[in-house]
């Protein structure tokens, strides 16, 4: 487990999701300590499906008072767009075939995040960009009563996506250089 992706991920997280409010539900746990940032130097993806199923049942066996969710680095492997999204598929389907739908859900970062139809350098992406190529692992239960609590929350992808064109490709640059 490398401390410096670690590190670089935390900077992330709050330099750029929490200080930009791009997740809404982000600071209240990550403030309260249960935001786990775990990280795996795996560069196979089958040892890296391993490594995320064990988070899973980390999580699972975990009470949420003490770790509401995680965030999977993956610092080796997964680097292509494409090999990722097809690796977040197979992840899916595993919590799928494994019962824990409805339970728990991941939402999906990378580096090269591109959302599809969307030009490549547009600003858009940037609301799912991060230093390296990630899985959020979400508890449900947990998301379902921060969106409850939320004025609003069908507007928060556009919110963002506003947000950040709004600010520009060159500033956006600009704070991701300062986070590395």
């Amino acid at each position: 487990m490398s401390k410096a992706a670690i590190e670089k991920t935390n900077a992330w997280l709050q330099d750029w999701v929490i200080e930009l409010n791009l997740c809404p539900f982000a600071r209240h746990p990550y403030e309260q300590g249960k935001v786990d940032i775990v990280s795996t130097e795996a560069s196979d993806v089958k040892s890296v499906f391993r490594f995320i199923l064990s988070e899973l049942d980390r999580l699972q066996q975990t009470a949420p008072e003490e770790l509401e969710t995680t965030l999977v680095i993956v610092e080796n492997a997964l680097e292509d767009f494409d090999e990722y999204l097809d690796f977040l598929q197979l992840s899916e389907s595993a919590i799928s075939d494994s019962g824990l739908e409805g339970i728990v859900q991941i939402a999906s970062f990378h580096p090269d995040y591109c959302f599809e139809g969307v030009a490549v350098d547009d600003a858009a992406n940037f609301t799912n960009r991060s230093p390296f190529p990630m899985f959020h692992l979400i508890r449900e239960k947990s998301l379902e009563k921060a969106v409850a609590a939320y004025p609003e929350p069908e507007k928060i992808p556009q919110r963002n996506i506003q947000l950040l064109r709004e600010m520009g490709i060159g500033e956006i640059l600009k704070r991701y250089h300062k986070m590395s």
